[in-house]
């Protein structure tokens, strides 16, 4: 059997993914997450990344490197930001020893990685402890500490860091709150304003779904 090597292993998907599929339907999410996967896969040689596999509207990579997977996986984040009508990504990652089997890979790097991915918000890069040290300092990252958190089946408990440009842009585009697409003003099919705040929206629908139950979506300030 061979021996055990440290990679880092990342986890990006699409945030609020269950309610974009609810407003728009079965189809128009799954060519999101195909589109979303095509993003990823662009820009895995030049971060030496692998693609491991898809699962449902996530995404699994490999980086033999941690510095790469972090610009990897800000990158991503910068990227489909920036893309009007589209979910906003999240993303994780760990490093630690794995084995490969049969094009897949296994071990508790690959489980914590999936649990660090998990509590990531929208438009957040999160590292454990494990993959800070091993970066080390990068000239254009932050790394922010998110706190100690315990996740299920790990023994211990996992010290988690947020990945962040150190000249970080103040806000990105407003977020459809039913759908959760990321939404250009300029383009919005309407918008709305509750509790003090105006809401933007891509489509009739979705405007319909927040005026019949706005309370639903967010709450008035």
């Amino acid at each position: 059997m061979a021996a055990e090597q440290v990679h880092t292993f990342l986890f990006a998907d699409l945030a609020g993914f269950t309610a974009l599929t609810e407003a728009h339907g079965d189809e128009e999410a799954a060519e999101l997450a195909t589109e979303f996967f095509e993003i990823v896969r662009e820009h895995l040689p030049e971060y030496e990344g692998e693609e491991i596999k898809t699962i449902g509207d996530a995404v699994m990579v490999r980086c033999e490197r941690p510095e790469a997977a972090v610009r990897l996986g800000m990158r991503i984040v910068d990227e489909v930001g920036q893309r009007s009508g589209f979910p906003i990504v999240r993303v994780g990652m760990h490093t630690g020893p794995a084995i490969e089997r049969g094009g897949d890979w296994f071990g508790a790097a690959v489980n914590v990685a999936a649990r660090v991915s998990g509590i990531a918000g929208g438009d957040e890069v999160l590292a454990s402890g494990d993959t800070r040290e091993a970066v080390g300092e990068l000239e254009e990252v932050e790394f922010r500490h998110h706190g100690q958190r315990r996740f299920k089946n790990v023994n211990q408990p996992i010290e988690v860091y947020r990945a962040a440009p150190r000249e970080e842009a103040t806000e990105g585009l407003p977020i459809d709150p039913v759908c959760r697409m990321a939404i250009d003003p300029g383009r919005a099919v309407g918008s709305m304003n509750f509790g003090g705040e105006t809401y933007y929206f891509c489509s009739l629908e979705c405007i319909q779904s927040f005026s019949n139950a706005p309370e639903e979506y967010v709450r008035p300030r």
